[in-house]
């Protein structure tokens, strides 16, 4: 690995700084009283058969309406832990709790995973396979999601078979690994979010863009929110390559919606916004699927 590349998966990790506009969250980000609160199961992932020798947190958000014979609707999201904060910039277990209870989203279960670290590596450090599962062009992340964490999933809940009622997201290298999975695999998965996803030269993602309008249309319903403060390195420049998949997702007359600001490379504007992201992604879903 070079220099610049190690640096690149460094700068891209959610966490980064950079100049950005202030976003405050709205009430549907806050708890309220006398709505019900999901249930959040945290675990361990120590046995992949497809990245081996990885360890990796995970976790299982349940709402208070799934009931056990209903099958739920499934949302998985990529650098899992920082989706799922309370205190975090996007608190999607709180935005789930109020949407669902509103009626303005389905029965959703949530799947939050986190990039798998190799055993024995310091835990405070970061994630060196954190690009090669999100940034590659290979099938290996999708196969991880449906081999493995997904089916123990549905060991213990009824997810839907239908692929309308399955959805996944990430920011950065996630958010790009989200698209990744829905493109090869849309016979599972129809609806992506990626916020300040990163459609640029890390393992070979900048060729999405002409990939999308050379290709017949998948049908998948894509989400995509970036800023104009957002990373200019080695790679690539994310603010240009986030516009160039919109414009060619319109090009190929995709089902999208882009949200653009001056926010920078965090989950601030995303997280700002995520409500009525969820209820556009959500929005024709029927129920009892």
């Amino acid at each position: 690995m070079t220099r610049w590349f190690t640096a690149c998966v460094l700068v891209a990790m959610p966490t980064a700084a950079v100049a950005q506009a202030d976003f405050e969250l709205g009430p549907d980000s806050q708890r309220h009283a006398g709505v019900p609160r999901g249930e959040v199961t945290a675990l361990r992932w120590v046995d992949s058969r497809v990245y081996r020798n990885t360890e990796r947190d995970w976790w299982i958000y349940v709402p208070a309406q799934y009931d056990g014979e209903t099958p739920a609707a499934l949302m998985v999201f990529q650098d899992g832990g920082n989706y799922l904060r309370e205190d975090g910039q996007i608190r999607v277990p709180v935005v789930f709790d109020n949407l669902i209870h509103a009626g303005e989203m389905p029965v959703t279960i949530g799947v939050f995973v986190n990039p798998g670290r190799f055993i024995g590596d310091n835990p405070e450090g970061p994630a060196r396979n954190r690009s090669t599962e999100y940034d590659s062009m290979t099938e290996q992340y999708s196969r991880f999601l449906l081999e493995e964490i997904i089916p123990e999933v549905r060991r213990t809940y009824r997810i839907t078979d239908d692929r309308e009622g399955w959805a996944i997201g990430g920011i950065s290298s996630g958010g790009i690994c989200a698209f990744t999975v829905a493109w090869q695999r849309s016979d599972q998965f129809s609806k992506v979010v990626s916020h300040v996803g990163s459609f640029t030269n890390i393992r070979g993602g900048h060729v999405y863009p002409d990939l999308v309008r050379q290709s017949a249309a998948k049908p998948i319903r894509v989400f995509l929110q970036d800023g104009s403060n957002d990373l200019n390195i080695r790679p690539g420049n994310w603010w240009l390559a986030n516009q160039q998949m919109a414009d060619s997702l319109d090009f190929a007359g995709y089902d999208y919606r882009k949200v653009w600001g001056e926010g920078g490379h965090s989950l601030e504007h995303g997280g700002a916004i995520f409500p009525d992201t969820m209820r556009w992604l959500w929005r024709d879903y029927g129920s009892g699927s």
